[in-house]
């Protein structure tokens, strides 16, 4: 009857006075989000099937249209005014004022946040990172500086440059840690890091990015560090905080986390320091080992794919990679980085004659 012309359009007027008069059942972050929407386009009328889409919680893409030009204020305050909130709540609050730039999308986060599937694959990861700590910490009564100690670099999970063949390595030697100051920082900021950043962009997303970074670092330390081995998950953590701060730093003006800046600073010096420390491990060894000590460069490749593969992942927020050109690019330089870097572990050791030492 509203629509005659079945044009699917009515006026966000008729459509105001249809809820009201026959009080439907509308979630009303919802229904703002509708009216906001229809001011923002020039005829001022609500669309049927982005109804539809609201209220099944899915975005249009003409919401996500509407949402990246930014073309109309919400009609309501802002969602720091909410009140009456529980603490978990409060905390999905938080979460999407540390991570999300845009208001709207904060209010859409909040609003159609559900708690399963819950943020697992950075808790299981840190987890699992702990237990193996504990483990040969236990075994071999050392929980400092263990890559000194022989029995732990036997370990088939430490990537080594003489056992370049067991594939698995790769990415597995981001379970093994130097000792308790590395582990530390680094279930530190997967856990105030990766799990807000699994909450809001889902476990596909950050567990691609996390593993792109733990596999581009021990590729990077097999072509320019090419007898160290190595241990530890920076490759992961780098590709998460560098994207994270780089996400900050391109939306500052938008971002509402406090003491921004500050805690900015703080990030990078502690990143700067960790950086600082691997070198000096690597080559100013403390004391006598067998052979090198694990790299640094895995901090660094993390760095790289956090800022470029990281950041168009953290930009696109419920939005489909597959249709950005630019996401196509970075993973056709990635997938040929990663050809390169198996044909070098293949043919390059023996064709430079690289004396590697001798595996463990």
């Amino acid at each position: 009857q509203l629509d005659p012309e079945n044009t699917g359009f009515i006026g966000v007027e008729t459509f105001t006075s249809l809820v009201h008069s026959h009080e439907l059942p509308l979630d009303p972050a919802k229904l703002d989000m509708l009216v906001a929407l229809a001011q923002g386009n020039d005829e001022g009328q609500v669309c049927y099937q982005e109804l539809v889409d609201l209220i099944s919680s899915k975005r249009s893409s003409s919401f996500k249209r509407a949402i990246a030009n930014g073309q109309r204020a919400l009609p309501r305050d802002v969602l720091l005014d909410e009140t009456g909130l529980g603490f978990y709540k409060r905390f999905v609050r938080y979460v999407a004022y540390e991570i999300l730039p845009c208001e709207m999308d904060r209010r859409w986060y909040f609003y159609q946040h559900r708690t399963c599937p819950p943020p697992v694959f950075m808790a299981a990861v840190t987890l699992t990172q702990i237990i193996v700590f504990l483990c040969y910490g236990a075994r071999l009564n050392k929980w400092v500086l263990q890559t000194y100690h022989p029995e732990y670099m036997k370990s088939p999970l430490v990537y080594h440059p003489g056992h370049r063949a067991r594939a698995w390595r790769f990415l597995t030697y981001m379970f093994m840690h130097v000792g308790l100051e590395q582990l530390g920082f680094n279930a530190l900021l997967q856990l105030m890091i990766g799990v807000p950043l699994e909450m809001v962009h889902g476990i596909l997303r950050i567990s691609f990015l996390y593993l792109a970074g733990v596999l581009a670092g021990s590729l990077t330390v097999s072509i320019t560090d090419m007898r160290a081995p190595l241990v530890g998950g920076s490759g992961g953590v780098y590709a998460l905080c560098s994207a994270h701060l780089a996400n900050v730093v391109m939306n500052w003006a938008g971002m509402r986390c406090p003491y921004k800046l500050l805690r900015m600073v703080l990030a990078l010096v502690c990143m700067s320091s960790e950086v600082g420390r691997a070198v000096w491990l690597r080559f100013s060894p403390p004391l006598p080992a067998s052979g090198p000590q694990p790299s640094f460069m895995a901090h660094l490749a993390g760095a790289i794919v956090g800022i470029s593969m990281g950041l168009t992942i953290l930009r696109s927020y419920e939005e489909s990679l597959q249709d950005q050109c630019g996401w196509w690019v970075l993973l056709l330089s990635y997938g040929t980085f990663l050809l390169f870097a198996v044909f070098w572990n293949i043919f390059a050791y023996d064709l430079l004659g690289a004396q590697i030492p001798p595996p463990p």
